[in-house]
C-alpha cells in the first residue's frame, strides 16, 4: 500500500515545531527509497541551513514563505509554489520569512 502525504499539513506542522524550537527549524523525512529521498524542512525567518554540498541531483520546492538559496553561481530567492534544481556547487538556504520547503535528492 502506498502512503500519501498532505504537504500543506506537513508544512504547517513543521513550521509550528520550528517556531517552538531553539534553533528555528524542523524536518521530516518523507521518503527514503535509495537513491531517492524527500524531506519537508521548515525554517523560521532568519534561520538557515549552513553551506553544504549537493548530492548527485536535487530540487527545492517552496511550500510556504520565501527562501534564499545562496551559491557561488549567485543567490536565488524563491517563493511558495516555485521549484528550483539545486546547482551542483556548495550552497546554503536561508528563510527570508517563515518557510517550508520540499527537498528532493538523488543520492547515487
Amino acid at each position: 500500500m502506498t502512503t500519501t502525504y498532505d504537504l500543506q499539513l506537513l508544512a504547517d506542522e513543521h513550521l509550528a515545531r520550528a517556531e517552538g524550537s531553539a534553533h528555528g527549524r524542523s524536518a521530516h523525512l518523507l521518503l527514503s527509497e535509495p537513491p531517492l529521498r524527500q524531506s519537508v524542512i521548515a525554517l523560521t525567518a532568519g534561520n538557515a541551513l549552513d553551506e553544504h554540498s549537493r548530492p548527485v541531483a536535487a530540487t527545492l520546492q517552496v511550500l510556504r514563505g520565501t527562501v534564499r538559496l545562496t551559491a557561488a553561481a549567485g543567490d536565488v530567492t524563491l517563493v511558495a509554489g516555485q521549484l528550483l534544481p539545486i546547482p551542483p556547487d556548495r550552497h546554503g538556504l536561508t528563510a527570508v520569512t517563515d518557510a517550508a520547503v520540499l527537498l528532493t535528492t538523488v543520492t547515487a
